[in-house]
């Protein structure tokens, strides 16, 4: 079976989370939507058609797909694949080759047939699709679309729950110390994991997945739906529901209805909540975010500058690949970091809208380092995990930091509002 997931163009949407990645890569649940389709597939050859100034990572790391390649395209029939769609594993095989999916409108999958792929050559494959389920039979299909980062947050939960019904097929072991609220067969832990005495998982509101090679220590609390990827580790955590905590993190603290995409370090004390984690982000102990506002309106997020309604009440924070926050950082809901900031908090809360490549130093929005000091700081910590920076991934950084210029130069030259003065009462 030949598959290609594409993107559309709301995929800068997902920005900082999608800077250096396509859609399709970001985590929601147990699985990216690629993994998902990869796995509960029938598939042969892959493909992608993404934003061009991400092909050459993305080689490097799926020397088996196929880029932006639209000779391929024509070589088969090929299931098309929404990279926003959110779905339940099971219904990937429903995917009808004489229909059109449509979630909310927009197309979620369609069958493109050989001859239809030279459509393609004047327009996106994303436009294609569009045009070519006009005239199929549209089907309301199951699952969401995605538009933003705090959608894939959102919808966590319910992932989490599709994915593990999906995938496990029997209990697994239960250690015999091992204490736990529910039911048993909603845990499912791989034989590699090592766990501590004094661990409680609570699985009353949902199942909880630990995968190979993940280490839980004394006092850790998970409560499910939760994900604990390969080779993650958890030191005295409360783990709240609705999270997910991608392969290689090291988590401390407590995290609520979160998404760690890989590759986090989050090992001291200190609250994240309604949140999603770039790789290679090192958060300091005590760094914290507000997920809820004190009146319980809803939450505007300044992707990219510009607030965005979300509709939500409980919005965290987003934070771009490669980000540092130092001891303390304190973070206001509904926050947006970008890529490789640095930042230092100065006594109050942090701005809400860090661009990427810039630090906050002293509580003041400031350029960041010279990019090479930054890619150094990148270099030392992947090596720290057995992982090597590559030329690819320099280049696509570089490129991101000239990409995003634009956007860090209106920030910096934004007026900082001025703190509201303090009158004191009548005698």
């Amino acid at each position: 079976m030949r598959i290609a997931l594409f993107e559309d163009d709301q995929a800068g949407q997902f920005a900082p989370l999608s800077l250096l990645r396509p859609v399709c890569e970001l985590l929601c649940g147990h699985f990216t939507a690629r993994e998902r389709a990869v796995r509960f597939l029938p598939v042969t050859e892959r493909g992608l058609f993404c934003r061009d100034h991400l092909t050459e990572t993305y080689a490097e790391a799926h020397p088996e797909a196929h880029l932006n390649d639209l000779a391929w395209l024509s070589a088969g029939p090929t299931l098309l694949l929404n990279a926003r769609w959110l779905c339940d594993p099971r219904d990937l095989a429903r995917c009808d080759q004489d229909a059109a999916g449509i979630v909310d409108g927009e197309v979620a999958w369609l069958t493109l047939d050989p001859l239809e792929a030279t459509l393609a050559v004047s327009q996106d494959v994303a436009a294609v699709a569009a045009q070519l389920a006009r005239g199929r039979r549209r089907v309301k299909s199951p699952g969401r679309m995605a538009h933003y980062p705090w959608d894939l947050v959102a919808h966590n939960g319910a992932q989490l729950a599709a994915d593990f019904a999906a995938r496990v097929q029997s209990p697994s072991a239960i250690r015999p110390h091992l204490a736990i609220l529910g039911d048993p067969d909603r845990v499912w832990i791989d034989h590699t994991v090592e766990i501590d005495p004094y661990v409680l998982l609570d699985a009353r509101q949902g199942p909880i997945f630990v995968d190979a090679g993940a280490v839980i220590q004394a006092f850790t609390r998970i409560e499910g739906p939760a994900f604990i990827g390969r080779e993650t580790q958890l030191f005295r955590t409360n783990l709240r529901a609705g999270s997910s905590l991608g392969p290689v993190c090291r988590v401390g603290g407590e995290v609520e209805a979160s998404i760690l995409h890989g590759y986090v370090n989050k090992y001291h004390d200190g609250f994240l909540g309604h949140a999603y984690v770039g790789p290679w982000c090192n958060l300091g102990a005590l760094t914290t975010n507000s997920d809820l506002k004190n009146d319980y309106s809803t939450v505007r997020v300044p992707l990219t500058g510009e607030p965005i309604e979300t509709g939500e009440r409980k919005v965290g924070c987003f934070f771009g690949d490669h980000t540092k926050t130092a001891i303390g950082s304190g973070f206001n809901t509904g926050t947006s970091v970008g890529v490789m900031c640095q930042v230092l908090p100065g006594g109050e809360l942090l701005p809400k809208h860090i661009p990427s490549f810039t630090r906050v130093w002293h509580g003041e929005l400031a350029e960041s380092l010279p990019i090479d000091r930054n890619l150094a700081t990148a270099r030392a910590a992947m090596n720290r995990r057995g992982v090597e920076l590559s030329d690819a991934q320099e280049r696509l950084l570089r490129h991101v930091f000239h990409e995003t210029a634009p956007e860090r130069r209106r920030a910096l030259e934004r007026p900082r509002p001025t703190p509201l003065s303090v009158v004191p009462p009548s005698a």
